[in-house]
């Protein structure tokens, strides 16, 4: 049995260990290059990029050791209507991966938006990330054809919203 995982809201301390999350995972899955979350400014800064009206952000680490092994967060969907959010950078490092971390920390975007007044939730992900897909789809998001908004991750190729 694995000793437990701990969700709670980002501080400025996370901040070095979430970059690190995510320019582990990302490259997991292909994702390097332009037109990927791993190149976005705010990586090195996340605390401070959510800290702000319509955001918030999560980590999840060990609760023996308090390591960050994972993060996601909710923050208004640029060029789209306002009560649509985005879920963004919902990452895992693989020790954290099976253990529920991504149903938790979707659980805990997901009542944030609502808490926030969203009524739409959108993600985009791209092919390989085969069981975050299978996690998108049991919480009830479906499909839809192509990119909404203005994130600039054009190599993403999997798009999904779910109605709050």
């Amino acid at each position: 049995m694995s000793a437990p995982l701990v969700i709670r809201p980002i501080r400025p301390s996370d901040d070095a260990a979430v970059a690190a999350v995510i320019r582990t995972v990302m490259p997991e899955f292909g994702a390097r290059g332009p037109g990927f979350a791993i190149n976005d400014p705010e990586v090195d800064h996340m605390a401070s990029a959510y800290d702000r009206a319509g955001a918030r952000y999560y980590v999840v680490e060990e609760a023996a050791t308090a390591e960050v092994v994972g993060g996601g967060g909710v923050a208004p969907l640029d060029g789209a209507d306002p009560d649509v959010c985005e879920l963004r950078k919902m990452y895992f490092l693989r020790q954290a991966r099976g253990r529920g971390a991504g149903r938790r920390m979707l659980d805990t975007c997901l009542g944030a938006a609502r808490e926030l007044g969203y009524r739409r939730c959108y993600l985009e992900t791209l092919t390989g990330m085969d069981s975050a897909q299978r996690l998108y789809l049991s919480a009830g998001f479906h499909r839809i054809d192509g990119a909404m908004g203005a994130t600039g991750h054009f190599g993403c190729d999997r798009f999904y919203l779910l109605s709050l």
